[in-house]
Formats: C-alpha cells, sequence, structure tokens
C-alpha cells in the first residue's frame, strides 16, 4: 500500500468569549475526502501561541467545565508578565502549555477512532483573536 499525506487548513471564528469548539465533524469530513478508507495518523494543528487542541466530552457540561478550570489554573487578572492585549491576555499564552496546540489520532478504515464520547475540540481563551486556522493532516 502506498502511504498517502493530505492537509487542510480550516478557518474558523471562535467570537469573542472563550470557548470550545467541536471540530469532529470537520475532522471526519476531511477524512472522508483524503483517507479513502486507510488506515493512519490525523494530526491536528493550531498554529496560534494562544490556543490548544484537546479531546474531550462535549455538550454534557465538560466543555464548559474545561473553561472553568482553565479559569481557576490561569485568572484573567494583572499577574501576567506578558501585558499586551485585554487585561489577562498573557495567561492565554500559557494555555498551550497546557493545552497543548496539537493532537495526533488514529484513523483505522478512514474513519476517526474515538471513544464513545470523545470529541476533537479547539480550546480558544483569546478573546482578542476571534479568527483562528486549525491544520488538518492525514499520512495513511
Amino acid at each position: 500500500m502506498t502511504e498517502t499525506f493530505a492537509t487542510h487548513l480550516l478557518s474558523v471564528t471562535t467570537g469573542r468569549t472563550e470557548t470550545v469548539m467541536d471540530l469532529t465533524a470537520d475532522c471526519a469530513e476531511f477524512l472522508t475526502r483524503t483517507a479513502h478508507g486507510r488506515d493512519g495518523l490525523l494530526n491536528v494543528f493550531v498554529p496560534h501561541a494562544t490556543a490548544g487542541i484537546a479531546i474531550l466530552e462535549t455538550g454534557a457540561g465538560s466543555d464548559d467545565d474545561l473553561l472553568t478550570a482553565l479559569e481557576t489554573l490561569l485568572p484573567a487578572d494583572d499577574r501576567w508578565r506578558h501585558r499586551h492585549g485585554s487585561p489577562g491576555h498573557g495567561r492565554d499564552h500559557v494555555l498551550p502549555a497546557l493545552v497543548p496546540p496539537h493532537a495526533t489520532l488514529p484513523v483505522i478504515g478512514g474513519q476517526l477512532e474515538l471513544g464513545t464520547w470523545q470529541s476533537v475540540c479547539l480550546v480558544d481563551t483569546n478573546r482578542d483573536n476571534a479568527d483562528r486556522q486549525v491544520r488538518l493532516s492525514f499520512v495513511g
């Protein structure tokens, strides 16, 4: 079997509030177009210094719980040395140390292999930048 590599850049708008955005459907659609039933790996990468990729349950409160936990760990106040942007913006630059800017996931038979309640999510706490890009890459 010949290896295939495909990549696609998603442009998303997260708005001006902290958000967890479910990208699972975008990932599945990308794999439908590119994986062609192959096994392989999907890499999801956000090329921003203030956003991350998380695998978690959405719609049952876990997404809001994650934002609450991040607010507890990284309060939006004036303690941060990185001070440009809105008050507390320095915390957004620490976020990728806790929620990494990437995830690599198994693809089996052209389908994303997630657990029953797992979703692929963009985590964005930066209220100063509503426009984001997410790179999806498949190798298989």
